[in-house]
């Protein structure tokens, strides 16, 4: 090997360190309350040379802040520092009927939102309308364009492994679609994600104590995901997570993918929410009541959904959570869920593996966009 080949595989390598360095302190920052350079070099075993130098870069870069001084202990008192979160991302979720618009920040904190009935259509027209719709967002939150990451879409639809394109949907009408429809339309990079697999996703943001998860999305079509090591099983044909169309009746009611008994029939949030003219809000106001026909209703609901739960945790063992319109709601009925999944259980005496959402909120839409914020992260 020549000097000069040396040289240049050391001055790459070097490159490459200071990258991984970088990267490092800034992740180390976001996932802390403001912090002390020399805290940072020691928690992160680094010299304070390196250390300064860093985050020299990335306050350069406008990715830090200083926010203050620590109180003294005996010499000058110490800057505290922390990244700073002024940069955003848009989420969109496109459902059948509706889409829904957010807005976060760099540390996933949901700043505005919007959900606007715009029925889907697979047409030039629609896609510049939803254009339309993210730019008259964008405009209300007086945001600057350059501070933007990009927008992502969720929708009820299997992707390619790639996620620019749509290999299956039946409850839209987009079998065959791509991201380039919807980025003809919206002047910012686009990303699609799977609806469930989207809401699973911010479920675990930040959640460092958590790795493995299955989110059951009881939305008005019951979807999941499944993670694992804090990423998303994808499965090999980018189809894990169906948990809606798993038979749980045999021959039971029609299921809108052409089956009988499956999950979907028994436990979309439209079980609940069609007996109050669609609104779900309604249905656990009237069950709060003790109405009928909603406690009756609730009853047969909760008849299947235990089955499900208790599957999906004999399956992977591991927690569940339970998200989507329906999934929101359950809080005031979690000690009741635990208690009847746990009769069904073969191993446990309690259900302390069934959670509920911490996102009650546009979770899809919220999880889409972090796909963004997520990438911004790890290219530091």
């Amino acid at each position: 090997m020549k000097v000069g080949d040396k040289m240049t595989i050391n001055r790459v390598n070097s490159i490459e360190v200071r990258k991984i360095n970088r990267n490092a302190i800034y992740k180390f920052l976001y996932k802390r309350d403001p912090i002390s350079i020399q805290e940072i070099a020691q928690t992160l075993n680094m010299s304070l040379p390196t250390v300064t130098q860093n985050l020299k870069e990335l306050q350069e870069r406008d990715l830090i802040i200083e926010t203050g001084l620590f109180e003294s202990t005996g010499g000058r008192k110490a800057k505290a520092i922390t990244f700073n979160s002024h940069k955003y991302a848009i989420g969109l979720d496109i459902t059948r009927n509706h889409v829904g618009i957010v807005l976060i920040d760099l540390s996933g904190k949901l700043i505005k939102n919007v959900r606007k009935q715009y029925p889907f259509v697979n047409s030039k027209e629609y896609f510049a309308g939803v254009g339309n719709l993210v730019q008259q967002f964008i405009s209300d939150c007086t945001i600057e364009s350059s501070k933007i990451l990009g927008v992502g879409i969720a929708l009820p639809a299997i992707l390619s492994a790639d996620k620019q394109r749509v290999n299956y949907a039946t409850v839209i009408d987009f079998k065959g679609g791509s991201v380039k429809d919807f980025s003809e339309f919206i002047p910012y990079p686009c990303i699609l994600s799977n609806d469930a697999n989207a809401a699973g996703f911010a479920e675990l943001w930040n959640e460092d104590d958590i790795q493995n998860v299955v989110y059951l999305s009881l939305n008005n079509s019951v979807g999941g995901s499944i993670i694992i090591g804090k990423n998303i099983f994808s499965g090999q044909n980018q189809r894990s997570g169906e948990f809606g169309h798993m038979t749980i009746v045999q021959n039971g009611r029609p299921c809108y993918c052409g089956q009988k008994g499956c999950v979907d029939v028994y436990c979309s949030a439209k079980i609940l929410s069609d007996s109050t003219n669609g609104n779900i809000a309604e249905f656990f106001k009237l069950l709060r009541s003790n109405n009928e026909p909603q406690r009756t209703l609730w009853e047969e609901y909760l008849s299947h959904l235990v089955i499900i739960i208790n599957n999906l945790r004999m399956l992977y063992d591991c927690n569940v959570i339970l998200g989507g319109y329906a999934g929101a709601y359950m809080d005031e009925y979690i000690d009741q869920l635990r208690e009847l999944v746990s009769k069904r259980n073969s191993f446990e005496v309690d259900g302390s593996y069934l959670h509920v959402c911490k996102y009650k909120l546009e979770a899809t839409a919220v999880g889409a966009a972090l796909q963004h914020v997520e990438t911004f992260i790890n290219n530091i």
